[in-house]
């Protein structure tokens, strides 16, 4: 049916343009929004439905199961895999920006933590000039600030993973007031 056909065009639409909030192109998010109204589709029947290269549907596929937006799913009898897309969007969001802030916080506090070293051994080290000696212990002291963030960011994490952020901001259930 025509109209059925337009009211999914546009979520599909509309999905493939905010999925770079997600670090996906476009195309990961037409591949994402197609396979979400499906149960399942393997690479050739995306390729077909949406005139992509394989190499292409590949890379984009692989990318959006490295941020669990799409499952590969075993079927029986065929060798060909069949991917499905992760149609909780709460789970979707949690995934991808617990990983990206997981990263966040050991790429800086890997970082903080070579240079408070290098740091303190420069402030503390009397044959060198006050000057020196003070701007080094400024940026120590403000590195070490900056982990209050970073422990912080840790926590909210936590919450999300645990599910205890629901405790606090609980999921409505739908009401639709358009």
């Amino acid at each position: 049916m025509e109209k059925l056909d337009y009211a999914k065009d546009q979520v599909i639409e509309a999905i493939s343009e905010t999925m770079d909030l997600y670090g996906v192109t476009p195309a990961a998010g037409r591949i994402y929004a197609t396979l979400y109204f499906k149960d399942q589709m393997n690479l050739d029947e995306m390729r077909d439905e949406l005139g992509m290269s394989k190499p292409s549907m590949s890379t984009n596929v692989r990318k959006l199961q490295q941020i669990e937006m799409v499952k590969k799913k075993f079927q029986r009898g065929t060798r060909k895999h069949t991917y499905t897309a992760e149609k909780d969007f709460f789970h979707s969001f949690m995934a991808y920006f617990c990983q990206m802030w997981e990263r966040e916080v050991k790429m800086n506090m890997e970082a903080i933590h070579d240079s408070e070293k290098i740091l303190q051994e420069i402030y503390e080290d009397v044959s060198l000039a006050d000057e020196i000696r003070n701007e080094a212990k400024e940026h120590y002291d403000l590195l070490n600030k900056s982990k209050v963030y970073y422990r912080w960011l840790e926590k909210l994490i936590h919450s999300i993973r645990s599910e205890e952020i629901y405790t606090f901001l609980p999921k409505d259930e739908l009401k639709d007031k358009n």
